[in-house]
């Protein structure tokens, strides 16, 4: 999991999925600080964006370079403190060349519920599941090449 959130930290730039009316919204953001599986975020009250965050809180995010993706879905929340908005503000030129002072800007966070881990470099293929609110490690389905080397491995070990 560690790999995953250190992938994260280094490729800050992410699609993010809202939904608006039962139809995907995809967008690109930049994930502004992360404390540990907390990604914060920066936008404003006017854009669909924030709208459409109240309206359903759930979310889903990929960072993505080369071979490797990381893939980030939970609810977010608006409870961000006031010492994290400053920082925010503060560390990112972008947004003080867009807007005059930090509590112009609206801030929420993703506690990640889930993460999935690609990397298509090795062979076979690295895929990790991470469900943060259960705790539980899993892999998952990389080709139907490795399945089947996998199955028949174990009917003539």
């Amino acid at each position: 999991m560690e790999r995953a959130l250190r992938f994260l930290r280094d490729h800050n730039e992410v699609a993010f999925a809202t939904c608006e009316g039962g139809l995907p919204k995809l967008r690109i953001f930049q994930i502004m600080r992360q404390e540990g599986n907390v990604l914060f975020f920066a936008t404003s009250e006017k854009k669909a964006v924030w709208r459409e965050l109240h309206q359903n809180p759930n979310v889903e995010l990929v960072a993505y370079e080369g071979n490797i993706s990381v893939r980030c879905s939970g609810m977010v929340n608006f409870n961000v403190d006031d010492d994290t908005r400053r920082w925010i503000y503060d560390n990112n030129p972008v947004l003080s060349r867009l807007y005059s002072s930090y509590d112009q800007l609206a801030y929420f966070c993703l506690p990640v519920a889930e993460m999935d881990y690609y990397d298509l470099q090795p062979t076979p293929p690295v895929f990790q599941h991470f469900d943060l609110i259960a705790g539980e490690i899993g892999t998952g389905f990389v080709g139907e090449r490795f399945s089947r080397e996998q199955e028949s491995s174990r009917e003539n070990p």
